[in-house]
């Protein structure tokens, strides 16, 4: 787990200092104030799209992610439900049948019934 957590942590260092890097580069660039001004607006808006597109997608996987779930559960429980009434239906053959049998010990005069 250790190793996990250092590559982690190398990974947000590598991210990190690669922005650093790459606003340094916008400040000290040989362009005018101007003209970097307007390539930091650009790139802001390219990543704000990308970023919403991004959150789009997720919102659309997440949406069907969830129909399928919905689905998948619905499917499960009308399983469950005619189980149960099967269940209910051995269990009330089984009832009718015993209490035939005990009817029919006590007609037959109060000997056991064999099993």
């Amino acid at each position: 787990m250790s190793d996990r957590d250092e590559f982690g942590a190398f990974l947000v260092g590598f991210v990190v200092g690669g922005l650093t890097g790459a606003v340094v580069a916008l400040l000290f660039a040989p362009q005018s104030g101007e003209e970097t001004r307007a390539m930091i607006k650009d790139k802001s808006i390219e990543l704000r799209d990308r970023a919403a597109q991004t959150a789009e997608e997720a919102l659309a996987r997440a949406e069907a992610a969830a129909a399928e779930a919905r689905q998948r559960a619905e499917e499960l429980a009308r399983i469950a439900r005619e189980r149960a009434n099967e269940l209910a239906s051995e269990v009330r053959e089984r009832g009718k049948s015993a209490i035939e049998a005990v009817r029919k010990t006590k007609k037959d005069g109060g000997e056991a019934a064999p099993a």
